[in-house]
């Protein structure tokens, strides 16, 4: 991996393509984010660039990070990512990453933390089937049975059941950017990405590239 870059999500829209086709697209505003930090073999026993994203108030901002930042002469950041990028040895310290670094037609992965759905039933979060709605039925919506009895007398790890849905670190791989705006920092990315608007999403060289 040689491009990475820290984005919030504005939403989705639709667009146009030159043959009058219509893309769904997901509106990311992707930096500039600044290099707050470069690791190497020989200080830390690996290489990896650290990106600081976001405008955030400097009392919000601990003390340890006041320093950090510092170092690099950059003025605080809300976000702090680091990424283990093949040419790590090419960034420097206060170095700006804007949305240049990609191009349109570039294949990325889009990770971010999905939307919460609070505490949920076994058919709504694992998408199980319900039990006949007649009156004498008394099963529903139930989750079914957990498990045998005396043997092996215990719930098997990974019971489809009710609770916590969403919430969670997820990746959507080979999304397609599809126009790039460099006065704006915006980025336009084929598909949905996880997260609600607000969030903040790491947009990555994709791992592995569909044919």
């Amino acid at each position: 991996m040689k491009k990475a870059i820290l984005a919030t999500k504005v939403g989705m829209t639709q667009i146009f393509g030159e043959q009058g086709v219509l893309t769904p697209v997901t509106v990311l505003q992707a930096g500039p984010c600044v290099v707050t930090q470069v690791k190497t073999l020989e200080n830390d026993g690996y290489e990896a660039v650290q990106l600081g994203f976001g405008e955030i108030r400097e009392n919000l901002v601990s003390k340890p990070r006041k320093g950090h930042l510092a170092k690099a002469g950059v003025s605080a950041k809300r976000y702090l990512k680091e990424f283990r990028l093949e040419n790590a040895a090419e960034y420097s310290l206060g170095q700006e990453i804007k949305v240049d670094i990609f191009a349109e037609g570039d294949k990325v992965d889009a990770t971010g933390i999905t939307k919460g759905k609070g505490f949920q039933g076994a058919i709504k979060r694992h998408g199980l089937s319900r039990g006949p709605m007649k009156h004498g039925s008394k099963y529903h919506r139930h989750a079914g049975s957990n498990g045998a009895a005396t043997s092996p007398g215990r719930v098997f790890k990974g019971k489809h059941m009710p609770g916590q849905m969403g919430n969670v670190k997820a990746t959507v791989q080979n999304l397609e950017i599809v126009r790039i705006d460099t006065e704006n920092n915006v980025i336009l990315v084929k598909g949905a990405v996880p997260g609600p608007k607000k969030s903040m999403i790491v947009l990555k060289e994709t791992v592995k590239k569909a044919d």
